[in-house]
């Protein structure tokens, strides 16, 4: 790879917010690194990305197994070189009441959502460190504030997504690694034209949100020339979690 190439690490890359930042990166001159556990979603995606660089690779990696995860980037750096950016975007999610979550369940969700942010930035982070730094982007989520009703597990890991940012951002701050974390609101991933009115006038912005409004965020965090910010929590939600609502 030339000096010049951009590596992105995208976890979660098979389909929804993770296929499309990995689109928009590769159009914007990365070399994206594809994670996903779903093989054939994955390959697909990959068939898509390649069409635009032709040298991204796809790891299938399930990340809640720690061994899976160094073997990703040890894999990603060894193909494609030194790693300026990693997307942790990997996530799922279980409404289920808290009395009847099973404790497999919520470990399945922490262990997924939440310790997978933390061994894929620490590994990262070790390549980062040794070749002047880079952007670590964390997908957390307006569900770090505010709740329905049994989203308790989902919800204590995108809590946990934000603290965890700032802190790495103070640990990882010597070896000029950024950390910031993007909390979606309402992204649609499926056909848009199924959405109502009362869908989009919910939101300040007159309209539920798409994917490329996240994938577009991550491209400006990963900038170079933005690393003056840091530890931060970029809220992307059409302002939903500003509008006050009360019954008529």
């Amino acid at each position: 790879m030339s000096r010049d190439t951009k590596v992105v690490i995208v976890t979660g890359a098979a389909k929804g917010i993770g296929k499309q930042i990995a689109i928009d990166f590769a159009k914007a001159g990365y070399i994206p690194s594809l994670i996903d556990f779903d093989k054939n979603e994955l390959e697909s995606t990959l068939s898509e990305v390649t069409s635009i660089q032709k040298d991204a690779i796809a790891v299938t990696c399930d990340v809640k197994n720690p061994d899976d995860i160094i073997q990703a980037v040890a894999e990603t750096h060894d193909k494609l070189g030194d790693i300026q950016c990693l997307i942790n975007n990997a996530g799922l999610s279980k409404w289920k009441s808290p009395y009847e979550l099973s404790v497999d369940e919520w470990d399945d969700i922490l262990n997924t959502n939440l310790r997978s942010v933390f061994l894929f930035s620490r590994e990262t982070a070790k390549y980062m460190s040794q070749t002047g730094g880079g952007s670590i982007i964390n997908m957390a989520s307006t569900r770090a504030v505010m709740s329905e009703p049994h989203s308790e597990a989902y919800a204590a890991t995108k809590g946990g997504i934000v603290a965890l940012t700032h802190a790495l951002a103070a640990s990882f701050s010597e070896d000029f690694i950024t950390v910031n974390s993007i909390s979606p609101g309402w992204i649609h991933t499926g056909d848009y034209k199924e959405l109502r009115e009362v869908d989009h006038d919910q939101h300040l912005s007159k309209r539920v949100g798409m994917p490329a409004d996240i994938s577009r965020a991550c491209l400006f965090l990963a900038q170079s020339d933005n690393n003056f910010i840091t530890g931060e929590n970029l809220t992307i939600d059409g302002g939903m979690t500003r509008k006050m609502i009360y019954e008529h």
